[in-house]
């Protein structure tokens, strides 16, 4: 039997496994009504188990069981989704407001006047007063407290990635993601006075900043020292002595504000240089075109779970925008992971999706939705 034979006849056996598959599909759909005549739920964890270790008995082949497991597993799992859009679909949404930025009095950021968070909340807010915080945790506490309205911190940079404090927050504080937005970063070195490089002690920034701009501190060979906030280490070196010679890695914009001498301009790594941020509030706020939906979650610690939980996005049709991770930080070496995936909160797939998330999992937190601007 030559290459062609060979493909045809599998050719053939495809077209027998999907037209079996739908039908098991159509009798999937009977089981919801059923499950929805009777009030039943859709996950039956023992059903599923007596499924696999059948499948297992008849593989026959040892080599073959846990690939049979993981076939049928599959299939299950899509007749769970399937059921899920059924029953679900038309469960309640979440209730929420749409914002209203205009009328906004309350807006907080972390750092001081010139930081790239006040640029991030310019493009959201306009000219609004702002408040300045010490630390990410102090703006975090301000709006669970209702201190202020509406919080802008970075959450992800294109050269250096997550920013990790932020991600770790949002697991800590009540909040819910309205909007994001990039902002364009354009690094410079600058000191109090015109000094050469290799003159510099040491160069103070955020150590997000200090990553996005190794290259350049590496070939220089400069000493650096992490600060809080890119606006304060300038700061920190505006407020210094001429004898200290000390440098800040800020913006174009925050070294010229503060009368600091610009040493080297564009001295991040990569030319292209972008910072995402979040504008979060209290309060489940929607606006209209928002169509990324956040969501924060924990997984079982077991074989295929993640591969399972990523199945249920991949058959919705939902496209997954970003995966991050972060320790939970327990001691159990067990990860909380930050899903970002494409949906309208009204649509009713998406309904189905975050209930069936909530109702499955060990822990489950929508974080918002929003659309970046």
């Amino acid at each position: 039997m030559d290459l062609k034979q060979l493909r045809d006849n599998i050719d053939e056996i495809d077209g027998q496994i999907l037209s079996l598959f739908l039908e098991r599909m159509e009798l999937c759909r009977d089981v919801a009504e059923y499950k929805r005549i009777n009030n039943l739920p859709v996950f039956q964890g023992g059903r599923e188990d007596q499924v696999i270790n059948r499948i297992k008995e008849l593989t026959g082949d040892p080599n073959l069981e846990n690939g049979t497991a993981a076939l049928f597993t599959t299939i299950m799992d899509i007749s769970k989704h399937l059921q899920n859009q059924k029953l679900l679909g038309n469960a309640p949404g979440y209730e929420f407001t749409v914002p209203d930025f205009e009328s906004a009095s309350s807006i907080g950021c972390q750092g001081t006047s010139g930081a790239n968070s006040e640029t991030a909340a310019r493009l959201i807010f306009g000219d609004k007063p702002l408040k300045f915080y010490r630390t990410f945790e102090d703006v975090f506490k301000a709006v669970e407290s209702g201190e202020i309205e509406y919080g802008v911190l970075p959450v992800h940079n294109s050269t250096a990635g997550s920013v990790t404090t932020t991600y770790d927050l949002m697991g800590q504080y009540s909040m819910y993601i309205v909007r994001t937005v990039c902002v364009e970063i354009n690094h410079c070195l600058a000191a109090k006075t015109d000094i050469p490089v290799s003159e510099i002690s040491c160069v103070y920034s955020h150590p997000q900043a200090l990553s996005q701009c190794s290259d350049y501190i590496s070939h220089h060979n400069l000493k650096t020292s992490d600060y809080s906030n890119t606006a304060t280490a300038a700061e920190l070196v505006k407020n210094s002595s001429e004898d200290e010679k000390i440098a800040a890695i800020c913006s174009k914009d925050c070294a010229e504000k503060l009368g600091l001498h610009i040493i080297s301009e564009d001295v991040a790594d990569c030319p292209v240089n972008r910072t995402q941020f979040i504008c979060f509030s209290r309060n489940l706020q929607v606006m209209p075109d928002a169509d990324t939906i956040s969501v924060m979650l924990k997984i079982p610690h077991t074989q295929g779970s993640l591969y399972r939980l990523l199945t249920k996005f991949y058959v919705n049709g939902m496209n997954l925008c970003k995966l991050e991770s972060r320790p939970v930080k327990d001691g159990s070496f067990e990860v909380m992971f930050y899903l970002d995936f494409s949906g309208k909160i009204t649509d009713t797939h998406v309904k189905a999706l975050l209930t069936d998330l909530g109702n499955t999992l060990e822990y489950f937190r929508f974080l918002g939705t929003s659309r970046e601007n």
